[in-house]
């Protein structure tokens, strides 16, 4: 019997980590269409940091190699003989917060050139219930001439890989999985069980999974708009807000969200792509749209407040400069997706502030090319008018804040980070 032979499609934040999972224990070839990936992934260097070198140079084989391990290719060619194809393309929205299915259009075109009688395509992009048969599935059918359910198969297994988390990784975070028939789920829950030692949870459906994904992030959307209305209403009323977190976390079931800058490839991402479903649908989301429309404002509102804490120092506004420290979306990865601290860039430059961003994490290349901003891992020789903290990195916990300020110069702290008596305002 001939083992199966997995494709991942993409081989991101999400594909490496997965494809380093199933090299393991079966042949993987990752396909990306990024040449310079592949390059830097065939000298054994994960530019992410999701797979640590050494993990990554363990599991990698040549292109002839049949035994398990992985091969990285943009090439078709090399994935034609596989019988697993699994796709895990980003999935953005434009700047209307509409859903951009584009990547998961090409990655399933991509496929569907090379797809077999008996193969099996499973999708762990994450999406709105009914794309995986309704968008992706006549795009496989159109290009291979096959028929979906009599000569190709589908799956869903919704990815939650969390960048920079070295303690729930992909195999240690229960995984979700579903199939286009009966049979085919078991085979796709198998596929995963066999590398996932967290176990699966194999649901009815597909669309049931793409559910369960599109509305896990979405909680904790909402969740997080919740604690940053807090915020500003204690701010009003001159209250601590971590410290009445803090005060109601003493209670067993009291979720503990904090206040923040919602980004990234998830939260602030999939709640539109549900909205944009039950839209379309007749049904327009209230709670949901209403916890998008307060965390996509949190960046104007965090400098509105740096400016207040200014002007209470009479520090003249127009011409300030502004550190910035931390441009990725979370503590301690170099993922800059979707990340709000742009937002929050954006807000004190409408004020006439000249801001600087120091990151060590981020990639000055990647920040240019996605924002047109500019970051530097190098720390500035300079003195500034307000040092904001906008990303926890644990290599902020040494940083000599005090030595960047101004005389007469504030310090704004947006994650509850920084030493108390060091700062002048705070989320």
């Amino acid at each position: 019997m001939k083992k199966d032979k997995i494709a991942i499609i993409g081989l991101g934040y999400v594909g490496l980590p997965l494809a380093r999972l199933f090299a393991t224990k079966f042949p993987v070839v990752g396909f990306d269409i990024n040449t310079k990936r592949i390059s830097e992934l065939m000298s054994g260097i994960d530019s992410t940091l999701e797979v640590d070198n050494e993990t990554l140079q363990s599991v990698l084989v040549n292109e002839n190699s049949h035994s398990n391990g992985l091969f990285c290719t943009n090439q078709l060619d090399e994935i034609k003989d596989c019988n697993y194809y699994i796709i895990t393309v980003p999935t953005p929205v434009d700047k209307n917060n509409r859903p951009i299915l584009t990547p998961l259009v090409k990655a399933s075109e991509t496929v569907g050139a090379v797809l077999k009688k008996g193969d099996i395509v499973i999708y762990e992009s994450t999406v709105y219930p009914g794309a995986t048969e309704e968008d992706c599935v006549p795009v496989l059918e159109n290009v291979s001439g096959l028929k979906f359910n009599i000569d190709f198969y589908a799956g869903y297994s919704p990815e939650r890989i969390n960048p920079g988390d070295k303690e729930h990784t992909v195999e240690k975070i229960l995984k979700v999985t579903s199939g286009s028939t009966p049979l085919v789920a078991e085979k796709v829950n198998d596929l995963y069980k066999s590398v996932i030692t967290a176990g699966t949870h194999l649901a009815p459906t597909i669309k049931v999974a793409e559910a369960s994904k599109v509305i896990e992030n979405s909680q904790r959307d909402i969740n997080i708009a919740f604690v940053n209305e807090l915020a500003k209403i204690f701010n009003i009323l001159d209250i601590n807000t971590h410290d009445v977190l803090e005060a109601a976390g003493t209670k067993w079931n009291f979720l503990p969200f904090k206040p923040g800058l919602v980004g990234g490839h998830c939260i602030g991402v999939d709640p539109y792509y549900l909205a944009q479903k039950a839209q379309e649908n007749g049904y327009h989301p209230e709670i949901i749209l209403a916890g998008r429309r307060l965390n996509d404002g949190m960046g104007d509102y965090v400098a509105s407040e740096i400016v207040k804490c200014m002007i209470k120092k009479n520090i003249l506004v127009n011409g300030s400069k502004v550190l910035i420290l931390g441009i990725t979306f979370k503590e301690n990865c170099p993922d800059v997706r979707n990340t709000q601290v742009v937002s929050l860039v954006n807000a004190l430059k409408d004020y006439g502030m000249q801001t600087t961003i120091y990151d060590p994490w981020a990639n000055e290349e990647e920040v240019m090319r996605e924002y047109s901003l500019k970051s530097s891992r190098c720390l500035p020789n300079e003195k500034f008018d307000a040092v904001v903290l906008a990303v926890s990195h644990k290599k902020f916990i040494n940083l000599n804040i005090l030595s960047f300020k101004k005389q007469n110069a504030i310090i704004y702290d947006v994650k509850n980070f920084l030493n108390y008596n060091l700062i002048d305002g705070k989320l």
